[in-house]
C-alpha cells in the first residue's frame, strides 16, 4: 500500500516542547522570585537549589497534563485551561487578567527556549519530494501556527489542523480522519508520526493510518498495528516499505 502523505504531531515530535517548557519555567520562576527561598505559595519558595527547581518543574508539568486532559474532554476552553494551570500552580484565586498576565510572562521565557529536534530538518528534507505533509495537533491553530512560523517550518506543511478548532482531539478517530479529509486522501494512504504511544500511536492505528510512534527515549514497544522508531532518521525506511499488508516490519 502506497503512503502518499505524512501527518505530524508537533510538541515533542518536531518541537522540543519538554526542554522549552523546562527551561522557560526555570527562568520564569527565578524572575518571579519563586525559587531559592524567595516565597510564593504551592511549595516552590521553601526549596532551594536544583532540588527546588526540579520539584517546581515536575509540579508544573503534572498540573499542565491534568488541565490539558480537562480541555481534551471538553470541560474547559483552551484559554481556560491555561488560566487554571496558573491558579492551581500558585494556589491563588486569581482573576482572569491576573492569571493571563502571569502566563504571558512565562510564555516570554518559554518561547525564548523554542527549538526543533536536530533530526527534524534532515527528515523533512529527505521526505520533501516523495510525500505531502500536514500537521495534526491537540492544541490550537493560533498557538501552533505561530510556533511553526517561529521555528521556520510552517511552509513545509500544506495543512495545519488543531483540536481547538476541529472540536475533536486525538486519540479520537475523528481527529485523524479530519487530517485525511483535508489532504483528500484515504486513511491507508497517510502516515501519522507522534511521540505519545496511546494518543498518537494507537489512535492513528485505530483510525486506519500507518502509525509511527516516535519513542526518542526507548521506553517501550509499538502499539498493536503500529511501528516504533527512536529517531526520525528511521522514518523514510518505514514509509518506503509500508508492510501493514505484507511481510512483518523489521522495526519494533
Amino acid at each position: 500500500m502506497t503512503i502518499r502523505a505524512v501527518v505530524w504531531d508537533v510538541d515533542d515530535t518536531l518541537f522540543d516542547y519538554t526542554s522549552a517548557d523546562r527551561e522557560g519555567m526555570r527562568a520564569h520562576l527565578a524572575a518571579e522570585g519563586l525559587l531559592a527561598g524567595e516565597g510564593g505559595e504551592g511549595g516552590e519558595g521553601g526549596d532551594e537549589g536544583e532540588e527546588g527547581v526540579a520539584a517546581a518543574l515536575v509540579r508544573w508539568r503534572a498540573i499542565t497534563d491534568a488541565q490539558w486532559a480537562r480541555f481534551a474532554a471538553g470541560e474547559v476552553t483552551f484559554e481556560g485551561q491555561r488560566l487554571d494551570r496558573v491558579r492551581v500552580f500558585l494556589g491563588e484565586e486569581l482573576t482572569d487578567e491576573e492569571a493571563d498576565a502571569w502566563f504571558c510572562r512565562y510564555r516570554t521565557h518559554y518561547e525564548a527556549a523554542w527549538t526543533l529536534f536536530p533530526d527534524v530538518l534532515p527528515a523533512l528534507d529527505a521526505l520533501a519530494a516523495g510525500y505531502r505533509h500536514a500537521v495534526l495537533s491537540n492544541s490550537s491553530l493560533h498557538v501552533q501556527d505561530h510556533k511553526l512560523r517561529t521555528l521556520g517550518v510552517h511552509d513545509r506543511f500544506e495543512a495545519v489542523l488543531c483540536a481547538a478548532e476541529l472540536g475533536v482531539s486525538k486519540p479520537a478517530a475523528g481527529a485523524f480522519l479530519a487530517a485525511c479529509e483535508a489532504l483528500e486522501l484515504a486513511p491507508h494512504q497517510v502516515a501519522y508520526v507522534g511521540d505519545h504511544p496511546e494518543i498518537d500511536g494507537r489512535g492513528a492505528a485505530d483510525a486506519g493510518l500507518l502509525s509511527v510512534w516516535l519513542d526518542r527515549h526507548g521506553t517501550g514497544s509499538a502499539p498493536a498495528g503500529g511501528h516504533r522508531i527512536g529517531s526520525l532518521a528511521e522514518l523514510p525506511a518505514i514509509l518506503h516499505a509500508d508492510t501493514r499488508f505484507g511481510a512483518p516490519s523489521t522495526f519494533r
